[in-house]
């Protein structure tokens, strides 16, 4: 993993881009518009920041580029023209089958467990289904909230948010310090 000063050093300079692209493009734009332009930069510079090494980054750029995506010129004029775009790493076929199969896993589990509780009376709930109870449901919460996560395994789901928090944590620094910056410049 590469240091939080250099991620913030290179989400800086892909965000300023970004931003100073979709500039020279409009001079009249409503504040809706601008809020919208500020946050997809910050977004897809992040993730672009991160070279795509990680799920939650070729999702959110994947999500900003796709077709019939309102965003979608926007998204590829912050980005650059796709001969500026370094190539994002790819996901190994083998790890690609390899989430098929523990998908395909899970599913055949889903419905053993449901013909299992048609067939059994019922009982009292016993702790250790509560308590995979209530991990299944914080799990399907964090998988909607990283971006790609609705397709991650466990460990890779906590490995992935892991990453992407460290990854906002730099956002949020870099845009604090900015706007700390132009404080003191409007007071000079």
């Amino acid at each position: 993993m590469r240091s939080p000063f250099s991620l913030k050093q290179e989400f800086l300079k892909k965000w300023i881009l970004g931003l100073q692209r979709c500039r020279s493009s409009k001079k009249n734009m409503s504040i809706f518009k601008r809020k919208k332009v500020i946050k997809l930069s910050a977004d897809v510079a992040m993730a672009s920041a991160r070279k795509g090494t990680t799920c939650w980054s070729r999702a959110l750029i994947a999500d900003a580029v796709k077709e019939g995506n309102a965003d979608k010129h926007l998204a590829e004029k912050i980005l650059g023209p796709a001969s500026e775009r370094q190539p994002t790493e790819k996901v190994p076929v083998g790890a690609m089958a390899y989430n098929k199969r523990i998908r395909s896993k899970k599913i055949l589990k889903r419905s053993s467990v449901i013909r299992r509780t048609i067939k059994c009376a019922p009982q009292a709930a016993r702790p250790s289904s509560i308590v995979k109870t209530l991990v299944g449901k914080r799990r399907q919460i964090l998988r909607s909230l990283i971006p790609g996560g609705e397709f991650m395994n466990g460990v890779s789901l906590i490995e992935e948010t892991l990453d992407y928090i460290i990854s906002l944590r730099a956002q949020v620094d870099v845009m604090r310090s900015l706007a700390s910056a132009s404080k003191l410049v409007n007071l000079n």
